[in-house]
């Protein structure tokens, strides 16, 4: 990155164009030289295929940093796509198939890309045709899940079929579960509220009662 930039007296071009805070201005490399050492820091050519070249007078070891850390924060924001395999037999049955089904899910929930295959042993790539639906069937199962960039293709004994991950979907589904969460929610309170009712009432009432046994015993007292 320090060979990146032509700075100061590498900038050999007649005349620049310096870029400030919402404006700029051309003027001769000279002139900018003598400005930016008047103000202790470098001149930096910042576009030079630029007509004229686009330069800044900024301190450059404190440029230099900035774009590090800059590079650094995207690179950390970059995010790492894995590959997952799911392998299949041309003749795999129904419960071994829901739980890869399951497995693909989850991988894709992560946003991993599923590389399925059917692998066909000795003479049973005559059953190439049905590992072909089984793919498609997998496929279509996982639609909520992921789009298909390649559709089911034979390369030796090997049949795949690739998937990536379906963010909307996933989002979608996300959302379903908030909702649902929320009514869950709400119905728990009122439940919640509706037995702080009958406890009140059932309290009144339970006074209401020792009210009435206590002047029936006042009256026999008094009588």
């Amino acid at each position: 990155m320090k060979n990146q930039y032509r700075v100061n007296e590498q900038i050999r071009v007649r005349e620049v164009r310096i870029a400030g805070e919402g404006e700029s201005t051309v003027m001769s490399t000279r002139q900018a030289l003598e400005m930016a050492r008047e103000q202790g820091v470098d001149l930096v050519e910042i576009s030079p295929n630029a007509q004229p070249p686009v330069c800044r007078i900024i301190d450059y070891s404190k440029f230099l940093y900035q774009q590090k850390k800059r590079a650094k924060e995207m690179k950390q924001k970059q995010v790492k796509v894995d590959i997952k395999e799911i392998r299949f037999g041309p003749q795999t049955d129904e419960h071994d198939y829901q739980f890869k089904l399951k497995h693909a899910q989850e991988f894709l929930s992560e946003g991993n890309k599923v590389r399925a295959y059917v692998f066909f042993r000795g003479r049973s790539i005559l059953f190439k045709e049905q590992g072909e639906v089984l793919l498609l069937r997998f496929a279509n199962d996982l639609e909520e899940y992921a789009k298909v960039e390649q559709l089911p293709k034979l390369d030796g004994k090997k049949m795949f079929l690739y998937l990536a991950p379906k963010k909307v979907a996933v989002v979608k589904k996300s959302q379903q579960k908030m909702d649902r969460e929320k009514r869950e929610a709400e119905a728990k309170e009122m439940e919640q509220a509706e037995r702080e009712a009958q406890a009140v009432n059932s309290g009144l009432l339970a006074n209401a009662k020792i009210s009435d046994e206590a002047m029936k015993k006042l009256q026999e007292t008094n009588e």
